[in-house]
C-alpha cells in the first residue's frame, strides 16, 4: 500500500515545521494546514503513516510526532508490512482485556467485568499496556482521543504533571491531562467545550494508570 498525495503532504508539512521551529505540529495544526474539517481526518492519515513506519507518535504528548525517515526521502514506494502467518501474529500480539469504559467528558462509572479480549500489535503502544478501556465522550479530542476508541492503560499509581492519565475520583473513572502545581491537582480536558476538574482535598482520588496509546475499532 502506497501513501497518498495527502499523506506525503502531511510528511512534508511535519518536516518543514520541525526544520523551521524545531518542534512538530499538533494534529489540529495539521488539520488546519491540509484543509481538513477536523482532527479526525488528520488522525486517520497519521495512523497510516505510523503503520508504514514513516512516523512515530509518543503517547501522551500533544506534539509527539517523530519522523522515522529523512525529510528528503520520498515515501511514495513505502509499503505497509502485512504479516503472512496467523500463528506468528498471535505469538507476537498482546492479549489485552477490555475491562470497561472511561469518560473523555464527565466522569462515569467504570463498567468493569467485560470478558472481551483483543489481540493487538505490541508496537502500537509505549509502554506496554495492561488492559484496554473504551472511551466515552470527546473531551480529549485535541489529543486525538475520540468517542469509541480503545485506549491502552499501563497500570501504575504514579504519574507526572503533563501526562495523560486514567484517574479515579470517588469511584468514578475518567481520562484527562494531569496537572499538579502547588499541591493542587487538576484534570484537564483537551476540548474547550469542557471545564477542568479540580480534585478537592476531601475527594477519594487515585491514579489508575497511564495512557499509552489507542486503537480505533471499525465503526
Amino acid at each position: 500500500m502506497k501513501v497518498s498525495d495527502t499523506q506525503q503532504a502531511i510528511l512534508d508539512f511535519i518536516a518543514a515545521r520541525i526544520e523551521a521551529e524545531g518542534v512538530p505540529p499538533s494534529q489540529t495544526e495539521i488539520a488546519n494546514a491540509l484543509g481538513f474539517r477536523g482532527v479526525r481526518a488528520a488522525q486517520y492519515h497519521l495512523d497510516i503513516l505510523e503503520q508504514a513506519g514513516l512516523i512515530r507518535r509518543v503517547p501522551g504528548q500533544a506534539r509527539g510526532i517523530r519522523l522515522c525517515t529523512p525529510p528528503t526521502e520520498s515515501a511514495e514506494d513505502v509499503e505497509i508490512p502485512v504479516p503472512s502467518r496467523r500463528d506468528s501474529i498471535e505469538n507476537e500480539a498482546l492479549r489485552l482485556p477490555v475491562l470497561g469504559r472511561v469518560a473523555a467528558g464527565l466522569p462515569i462509572g467504570a463498567d468493569i467485568g467485560s470478558d472481551q479480549v483483543v489481540l493487538l500489535d505490541r508496537n502500537f503502544f509505549s509502554p506496554a499496556p495492561d488492559y484496554l478501556l473504551k472511551v466515552k465522550g470527546d473531551s480529549m479530542r485535541d489529543d486525538g482521543i475520540f468517542d469509541g476508541d480503545l485506549i491502552g492503560v499501563h497500570r501504575t499509581p504514579d504519574a507526572h504533571s503533563g501526562q495523560i492519565v486514567v484517574a479515579r475520583i470517588d469511584d468514578e473513572i475518567t481520562v484527562k491531562l494531569l496537572k499538579v502545581s502547588k499541591g493542587q491537582v487538576r484534570l484537564l480536558p483537551r476540548n474547550p467545550d469542557y471545564s477542568p476538574i479540580e480534585v478537592g482535598p476531601d475527594q477519594d482520588f487515585a491514579i489508575e494508570g497511564l495512557y499509552c496509546g489507542l486503537v480505533r475499532p471499525n465503526r
